[in-house]
């Protein structure tokens, strides 16, 4: 499946801004057997004083950009073609939840890639006995790792309502868990922290997702968005799974990958500081849109 990708992120600042560092997660990723980025570009308005592209640790294209002049907006562009493969049904070989410490313990590497780096606390995920406390009762859900995750991914879109009213994009996977709503940032902590609890690998994914506008109605233009979902590793044999629990599905081919990490901290689209006081408001859209070249 061919798609072309258009995002816009636009701020605008009741007081001009100055001396304004970002650094940006928006260009879709390269992954053998997964997702081909064929042409991509990300551009800034105002311009750029300071422009740096880069590969972050995990793989991830980032760029960093500074901005001396003093601006009352500024916008972040970015147009894509991806090629997203389908992928084969999973082969049910993912391990029993009682062997992967000793799967995880005989991985002798700390390459990006390592599940070492999915297992622990993380930035944006802590101890949280509540949702530890959840976890529990899932470690009979099934024989394998896949099981327990499917069934936790499963109970979060039958429990957890989708809000973007209750939370930001500051709020606590543990506030988001006592108030089981919120949105697919909060529901991607919330599954990932429950399968750590229970000694599983589990990261964040970053990405862009296409929606299907209901029957007998026009697509909106720039109401798709930017998604996440969650890595889980499987064991030696399965790898690495992905679980999206805001849609209760595997990740497939509407799903395109960004950036993959830890937790939101290691993947915001924009993160960064400015000189500025008063208030703001943003904007965001995003366009994608598949491609038929028959």
């Amino acid at each position: 499946m061919l798609y072309d990708i258009k995002l816009r992120i636009g701020y605008n600042y009741d007081v001009p801004a100055s001396g304004a560092r970002h650094m940006v997660r928006v260009m879709p990723l390269s992954i053998p057997d997964r997702q081909r980025l064929i042409a991509g570009a990300v551009s800034f308005s105002p311009q750029a004083d300071e422009r740096a592209d880069m590969k972050d640790y995990f793989g991830n294209a980032a760029t960093s950009v500074y901005f001396r002049a003093a601006h009352a907006h500024s916008e972040v562009n970015l147009q894509a073609r991806v090629q997203v493969d389908a992928q084969p049904q999973p082969l049910g070989l993912s391990s029993e939840l009682k062997a992967i410490a000793g799967e995880l313990a005989a991985v002798r590497t700390l390459s990006p890639d390592s599940p070492h780096h999915f297992i622990g606390f993380s930035p944006k995920l802590k101890d949280i006995p509540t949702i530890a406390n959840y976890a529990r009762d899932f470690e009979e859900a099934g024989p394998d790792v896949a099981s327990v995750a499917a069934a936790i991914c499963a109970d979060i879109y039958k429990r957890f309502k989708y809000d973007p009213s209750a939370t930001g994009v500051d709020t606590p996977a543990a506030e988001a868990f006592e108030l089981k709503a919120g949105v697919c940032q909060d529901f991607a902590h919330i599954m990932i922290s429950a399968l750590r609890s229970l000694g599983i690998p589990a990261g964040y994914v970053s990405g862009y997702l296409r929606t299907i506008p209901p029957a007998g109605q026009e697509r909106l233009e720039g109401a798709d968005a930017m998604h996440a979902w969650v890595r889980v590793w499987g064991g030696r044999n399965a790898g690495w799974m992905e679980y999206d629990p805001t849609n209760n599905i595997p990740a497939g081919q509407d799903h395109i990958v960004v950036a993959y990490g830890r937790d939101y901290s290691d993947v915001a689209p924009i993160i960064g500081n400015l000189r500025s006081y008063g208030g703001q408001n943003n904007f965001q859209s995003v366009d994608v849109i598949p491609i038929d070249l028959k």
